[in-house]
């Protein structure tokens, strides 16, 4: 047992004593420099993709809002492709009768346009009688002139009589001119009352509310009962999506990022309602009209995308990226890797601490715990990764991502510091 004792005292001070070297080479021999553990991330051959991020709302590709040129009362609601009441989400064809309004004030406005255009006819007739009978005096008043110029004035034919023929001669001219004013009066009213005729029918049409084209009801604004009145705009009562297989997403993309999007750019989105489902679609228009709000302008970038699956609903939030550039199967390294910058001490001897012009560096282990740097061409960043293009990178190669001190995991602690102390397990 004592020699057992012996054993185990003689190699904990061979321990003690290794330890104590190992410390005093590094803090007395090298100058109090640390061994340095490097953290590493292999050169990957990836996809990336430079993408632009944006938010937006999906929108039918064509709405119709649907109103009411008359004022009145809903009585009814139509019916749709099924049977059913016109509602939310129902389908409808073009010229399916949606709606109906109360229409018997229009009823008693055409009965009474059509009444007065019966008088304006009577009173163009009457005025048409009034130019024959002017016509007729017009003939016997011509020839009792004819007999008075004949006679002249003498003893058969007074003063007073030859300039009475004349007289009414002339009256009965005049007349004409009258007769046919009234006539040219009397059709001109005939035509106002047609007019008018015409305009209470269309009234009367408006009272019947039809679809304007086929497609779904998004939103049905009014009820039964409920009075619409129509003044300078139409009343609204229903929004038509005219094809919900073809859908447009409104993003709202910032000043610094619209020289990036173009005209069928490619772009991928999701929304919250199928999370991890990715949809895709183009670029279909910029709009000019940019809006500000809190000294940031934006614009609203219309993209389209198909739903022939029907799963995207109008108005949903989606997150967007437009694909400025598209890379594949490039060299990858993380972007630790570009933002890492190893202190002088790590340098291995004549390597350089500033990279060319135009390039990057990133770091690689070299002999004696010590690092040199390989110059890089960036490309691609996708926010994670950044493509690099460099004769002396390969795939599989491992770059320096971070570095620490290996006194840090309790490599090269010194034994003869007092240890801190540590509660014991129960």
């Amino acid at each position: 047992m004592k020699i057992l004792k012996k054993h185990r005292r003689a190699a904990a001070w061979a321990v003690a004593l290794a330890a104590a070297a190992f410390a005093a080479y590094y803090f007395f021999l090298r100058g109090g420099e640390l061994p340095v553990e490097y953290r590493t991330a292999e050169v990957e051959r990836r996809d990336m993709l430079l993408t632009i991020d944006a938010t937006g709302t999906v929108e039918p590709e064509d709405l119709v809002n649907v109103g009411a040129r008359v004022s009145g009362e809903i009585v009814s609601f139509g019916k749709d492709n099924k049977g059913k009441e016109v509602d939310y989400g129902s389908e409808i064809s073009e010229g399916a009768v949606i709606a109906l309004i109360d229409d018997e004030i229009q009823k008693s406005n055409l009965l009474q346009a059509e009444a007065n255009l019966e008088r304006a006819k009577a009173s163009q007739k009457q005025a048409r009688a009034n130019l024959n009978v002017a016509e007729a005096n017009l003939r016997q008043a011509e020839r009792n002139w004819k007999r008075a110029k004949a006679l002249g004035v003498s003893e058969a034919l007074s003063q007073a009589s030859y300039d009475s023929y004349l007289s009414a001669w002339e009256q009965a001219t005049a007349e004409i001119g009258v007769a046919q004013a009234q006539i040219l009066s009397a059709d001109a009213e005939v035509m106002s009352c047609e007019a008018d005729v015409k305009l209470e029918r269309r009234n009367l049409s408006y009272c019947v509310i039809k679809a304007p084209v086929d497609g779904v009801v998004i939103d049905r604004i009014v009820s039964v009962g409920q009075t619409v009145v129509s003044s300078m705009n139409a009343s609204s009562l229903f929004l038509i999506a005219k094809d919900l297989k073809k859908m447009e997403v409104w993003a709202s993309v910032n000043e610094a990022d619209i020289g990036s999007i173009f005209a069928g750019q490619d772009v991928e989105f999701t929304v919250d309602a199928f999370p991890g489902e990715k949809f895709f679609g183009k670029v279909n228009k910029i709009r000019l009209n940019a809006t500000m709000s809190q000294n940031v302008v934006t614009y609203i970038v219309e993209v389209s995308t198909d739903n022939s699956n029907g799963r995207l609903l109008p108005y949903l939030t989606a997150n967007l990226s437009f694909i400025v550039k598209r890379s594949k199967g490039v060299l990858a390294v993380p972007n630790a890797a570009l933002r890492w910058k190893p202190a002088d001490s790590m340098l291995a001897d004549g390597c350089p601490s500033e990279a060319p012009e135009g390039k990057r560096f990133v770091w690689v282990e070299a002999p004696d715990n010590k690092v040199r740097p390989v110059a890089v061409s960036i490309g691609v960043n996708d926010g994670a990764y950044s493509e690099v293009e460099s004769p002396d990178i390969k795939e599989g190669m491992k770059v320096v991502t971070g570095g620490e001190v290996a006194s840090k995991k309790g490599v090269s602690q010194n034994p003869f510091m007092p240890k801190v102390p540590q509660r014991k397990k129960r």
